[in-house]
């Protein structure tokens, strides 16, 4: 645990009562804060209580006052499409509004850090698409290179449950635009970006908004060296916003189609290779063709930003080279989930808007496609390329003949469940082919989350082959 300092004997709201409310409960209690916790969910209100932490409704008239501060959970709107009534109370009492990464930014330096060889250090990832891999893979880098790491944020644990880093230790971090929007300490020592594509739009205020959140890491965070996927114009635009001048170093960019140029430091994947450049020399290469546990240019991005990420911490190419090699990816993330009579199973129900479907379209050929659900703003209009290596989707969701409309050029069938789409997939698959779940769309109209969507899949495809 971290414990938050700096709140000693104060009264400090807690909304929300999930992982991260909880969390940051315990360690400002262990900081010597006087914890007053709230969830709308009595389940969550109970377990907080048995915990011996005090419960009080922050919504009602002066529940706010004499509070240090009111922690929020990232779930819960501060801003757009409106504020929470407990965040606008806090506002109009003065009440500082803060999250858990704040607090821990705020927490994390402690009086023995003096006596380390190597100050510890923090690298925070975040994007549209790609983070969790990247922080994960940058996670397994440094675990395989011998380096102590910890992976916390959005993904791994929550941000105050980890240890205290030792000496030379790393906390990798995962951020969404919800965690850095809100933050109001953000200094970490390495910041990534890997894209930008339209998502959380609601929550942001449209898509000007959702981009300012994801730049407050890097604009209000003051990164050493920062990270920055420069094959769409939002990231072009950051990394030239940080960068002096065209030998700047401080700025490392990264891209999977383009060829590098200048003097700068970039780390670029082209077909199949990545390459890592300083100068306008080339300092590394590595085949990433072979490395099955990142199939695709997307996953070739999400290595660069690993890669760079790993160099800016001093781990050796070959070191990163051979880290690649035993990654396994992620559950969800263009997950090999079975291989049978020549056709391969990919589990990426983590694609859950177009951006993400598209790239994982274009990773596979002869795809025998499962797509549908809540389907999100824009269209499919940015599928357009990656349907070319479909030979037919099975449609599920509500509103699976509404999906099944938008792909005129694409032979579908609308199936609407999982069952009957996997069941259809696997009768017509050929030797060659790839069974893929890419949804291109949100999982609530008939699942918890993306993760209960991609466990079916799996389990009905590892049944039919007798795996289970």
């Amino acid at each position: 645990m971290i414990p938050v300092p700096g709140f000693e004997d104060q009264r400090v709201a807690i909304l929300g009562l999930g992982r991260s409310g909880l969390s940051a409960a315990r360690a400002l209690r262990e900081g010597g804060a006087i914890p007053v916790c709230w969830d709308d969910n009595p389940a969550a209100r109970d377990k907080a209580e048995a915990e011996g932490f005090a419960v009080a409704d922050l919504s009602k008239p002066h529940a706010l006052d004499g509070m240090a501060t009111l922690v929020v959970s990232p779930g819960i709107p501060h801003l757009f499409p409106a504020p929470n009534p407990v965040v606008a109370h806090a506002w109009a009492a003065g009440v500082p509004v803060d999250n858990d990464i704040g607090l821990f930014f705020r927490a994390l330096a402690n009086s023995g850090w003096e006596e380390f060889d190597m100050l510890p250090r923090v690298v925070a990832v975040t994007g549209s698409n790609g983070k969790s891999t990247t922080s994960a893979l940058l996670h397994h880098i440094l675990k395989s290179s011998g380096r102590e790491s910890q992976l916390a944020g959005n993904i791994g644990r929550g941000v105050l449950d980890i240890d205290p880093p030792g000496d030379g230790g790393v906390v990798v971090l995962e951020l969404s635009s919800y965690q850095t929007d809100l933050a109001r300490a953000l200094t970490p020592d390495v910041a990534v970006f890997t894209n930008l594509s339209p998502d959380h739009l609601d929550r942001h205020g449209g898509y000007g908004g959702y981009f300012a959140a994801k730049r407050r890491l890097f604009a209000e965070g003051g990164p050493d060296r920062a990270v920055i996927g420069v094959d769409e114009d939002p990231g072009c635009f950051l990394a030239n916003q940080l960068s002096e001048g065209p030998t700047d170093d401080r700025v490392i960019r990264i891209s999977s189609g383009q060829k590098p140029h200048g003097p700068g430091w970039q780390v670029v994947a082209r077909k199949g290779f990545l390459t890592e450049w300083r100068k306008g020399r080339q300092l590394a290469a590595i085949d990433l063709r072979p490395v099955r546990g990142l199939p695709g240019a997307h996953n070739h991005q999400n290595a660069c930003a690993a890669y760079a990420a790993a160099r800016a911490l001093t781990v050796a190419p070959r070191q990163i080279e051979t880290a690649f090699h035993s990654f396994q990816g992620l559950p969800h993330r263009s997950e090999r989930v079975a291989e049978s009579g020549g056709v391969s199973y990919v589990n990426d129900s983590k694609a859950t808007n177009v951006d993400s479907a598209a790239k994982a379209l274009l990773a596979f050929r002869n795809i025998r496609w499962i797509c549908g659900g809540l389907q999100k703003e824009g269209g499919l209009e940015g599928l357009r390329d990656g349907l070319a290596n479909v030979t037919k989707a099975y449609v599920i969701g509500r509103d699976a003949a509404g999906f099944a409309l938008q792909l005129p050029d694409t032979e579908t069938e609308v199936c609407t469940d999982m069952a009957t789409a996997v069941s259809r997939a696997m009768a017509e698959a050929r030797p060659g082919d790839t069974v893929l779940l890419a949804p291109a769309a949100a999982s609530f109209d008939q699942y918890d989350n993306f993760e209960q969507r991609g466990i079916d899949f799996a389990t009905r495809v590892r049944a039919a082959l007798g795996q289970s």
